[in-house]
């Protein structure tokens, strides 16, 4: 099995939406624990050629691949292509997404279905593609005791409502059940399918949220551990999640929140 310092060694790991913020640490992170690295981006080249630089610089193997994840044809090249590069795929790691917010009574069907397509369509065509190659590769038990792994990236608010992003919130709210529901179906093959929900991590996603002071503590409110996550907060989780370490963890989201969900506003008895 694989050596401590290096437990994802000799696995391929794809990434998608990693040419910055959490996806960006998320490759990185992989990278580092031993696994060849397929870098996804869809608008920004330069941003997924930096993560890219910054792994090989760092002694790693990785390639940049253009996909735009809501578009079956896309997806699957993707896919051959980073087989064709590296022989096959052990990790997928679903973490593109994107917010269009507005109000509930003002959100067009344009804004509502861009969210849907990216964030949840867009993690079922993924999924759906490395669990064919798992199924077909099967478990390498010289490279680990899974056939393959998937992490979907969900959030906090796949349990929290979200007033003003009813799209984000139903999408992550699918991303639960399609994670759960692929976890059952799919454990016979040996495959693991979790999910990693963040709170409030420091990306470019949520900037507005926290360019002033006064919105940075009003964040902070909802916060009790007392800090805003950082992407390597989340790379982390998702490195360990990957590894053999968690052989016996499927179906389950873990949230990386710094207690957000224990519902702040209750701390001093409601």
């Amino acid at each position: 099995m694989n050596n401590s310092s290096q437990p994802l060694a000799n696995q391929v790991a794809i990434v998608t939406g990693a040419s910055s913020g959490i996806g960006a640490a998320v490759a990185k992170a992989l990278a580092a624990a031993g696994a060849a690295v397929a870098v996804n981006y869809s608008g920004h080249a330069e941003g997924a050629d930096d993560v890219v630089q910054s792994i090989e610089q760092a002694g790693g193997r990785a390639f940049s691949v253009h996909a735009d994840v809501s578009r079956e044809d896309q997806v699957q090249a993707m896919f051959a292509q980073t087989i064709e590069r590296y022989g096959t795929v052990h990790i997928l790691v679903a973490n593109a997404g994107l917010q269009q917010d507005a109000n509930f009574l003002d959100m067009s069907l344009a804004q509502w279905q861009k969210v849907i397509d990216v964030n949840l369509t867009g993690q079922f065509l993924c999924a759906r593609e490395a669990a064919r190659e798992f199924v077909r590769r099967g478990v390498q038990p010289a490279i680990s005791k899974a056939a393959g792994k998937i992490i979907c990236m969900s959030s906090v608010h796949e349990v929290i409502p979200w007033a003003g992003h009813v799209n984000y919130a139903a999408s992550k709210g699918g991303v639960m059940l399609l994670m759960k529901s692929m976890a059952q179906e799919l454990a016979p093959h040996r495959i693991r399918v979790n999910s990693i929900g963040p709170g409030a991590i420091a990306t470019p996603i949520n900037q507005e949220a926290r360019d002033t002071p006064e919105e940075e503590r009003d964040l902070l409110r909802l916060i009790p551990y007392g800090r805003i996550g950082e992407p390597e907060d989340i790379a982390r989780v998702a490195a360990w999640l990957a590894s053999d370490e968690a052989d016996y963890i499927t179906g389950t989201t873990i949230f990386a929140d710094g207690g957000m969900l224990l519902y702040p506003g209750f701390e001093s008895g409601g």
